[in-house]
């Protein structure tokens, strides 16, 4: 069979250009790969075009635009995920543009599709009093309890992303002080993270339970399944939220409605701010690419708003001792007529 213009280059942008000439993660290029997928499906479902014989020329503006309404109305998907699978449409056809020059009017009429507004949602976080519970969930007298224990008193302290720790390995820890972590962020990118003792205690207990002190097991995956697989994210979202039901049952007030995998890595960011440590330090921990991602935390925090508000009012104020004028006076309204 005749391979198709758009299986040879779609083929070369996921397998080569993305991981080799971008550098991109595997995770960011299976979400440009899951975008294709799913446009296939929708070309697949609302079209005659067969699948074998789709051409670039087969793909129109219209057909993107109808392709991501598609996405909102059938699989109910928010503004945020438009802007999401339109960047990887707008990726791919950036690529294009330097290997089909013909097609330079329709791709560049394409890359015209404008991203959609996105409500930004409150950051759902965890207050310290609902992480010291929810810790206090895993039961460490069985080997489950002592790796779920070790797996989110992790996922806390670090403020690593769910597939940063799914891809640890027991060489990637420093347990002697200074206590550290090595964690290998988007775009492959490598940092340290400082971890507290507390922490450390929590690791060690785990590895010598599951035996991962040896030197043969220091590059399998620090956290596994019964199969002795790495954790999926669907794995880690199920520890989680098994033990945050847990928690609710003690104490629905101190945790939010939704908590997710991510909530914690919030939290961890939230309670670094309010203890004050300065938003550089709190980027580099969370291996942000800008100060400005990282700010969304001191917007979100209501405490230092109070803070800032309360300290400026007691600069601005007079004492006690100093009345104002109108106080004195029948009513506020009567002292202002006399101006």
């Amino acid at each position: 069979m005749k391979t198709t213009d758009f299986s040879q280059y779609i083929s070369d942008f996921l397998s080569r250009y993305l991981p080799e000439e971008k550098g991109l993660s595997f995770n960011t290029i299976a979400v440009y790969r899951d975008t294709f997928v799913l446009l296939l499906k929708f070309i697949n479902e609302n079209s005659k075009i067969k699948l074998e014989k789709l051409t670039l020329s087969d793909i129109k503006k219209e057909t993107i635009i109808e392709y991501l309404e598609w996405t909102q109305k059938e699989r109910n998907c928010s503004n945020t995920t438009w802007n999401l699978r339109l960047a990887g449409i707008h990726a791919f056809y950036k690529y294009l543009q330097y290997q089909n020059i013909d097609m330079l009017f329709e791709i560049q009429k394409i890359l015209s599709i404008k991203r959609k507004k996105a409500f930004k949602n409150n950051i759902n976080y965890i207050s310290l009093d609902g992480i010291k519970i929810l810790l206090q969930q895993p039961d460490i007298k069985t080997l489950r309890g002592v790796r779920d224990l070790a797996l989110l008193s992790l996922m806390y302290d670090t403020g690593a992303r769910v597939q940063e720790i799914i891809d640890l390995t027991p060489a990637m820890l420093r347990l002697e002080k200074p206590n550290t972590i090595k964690v290998i962020g988007k775009g492959n990118k490598v940092r340290l993270i400082p971890m507290i003792d507390a922490q450390t205690i929590h690791l060690k207990n785990y590895l010598k339970s599951y035996n991962l002190t040896n030197s043969e097991n220091r590059l399998q995956p620090l956290f596994f399944n019964s199969r002795k697989e790495k954790l999926s994210r669907a794995g880690v979202n199920y520890i989680l939220k098994k033990h945050i039901e847990s928690a609710k049952n003690q104490n629905k007030v101190l945790l939010p409605v939704k908590v997710s995998c991510h909530s914690l890595r919030h939290s961890k960011a939230m309670h670094l701010l309010q203890a004050g440590v300065n938003l550089i330090y709190i980027r580099d921990i969370l291996g942000h690419v800008s100060i400005k991602t990282t700010e969304i935390y001191a917007r979100t925090d209501s405490k230092h708003k109070r803070d800032a508000l309360e300290k400026a009012y007691l600069k601005s104020n007079p004492s006690p001792s100093q009345e104002a004028e109108w106080e004195n006076n029948e009513s506020l309204i009567s002292w202002l007529k006399k101006f």
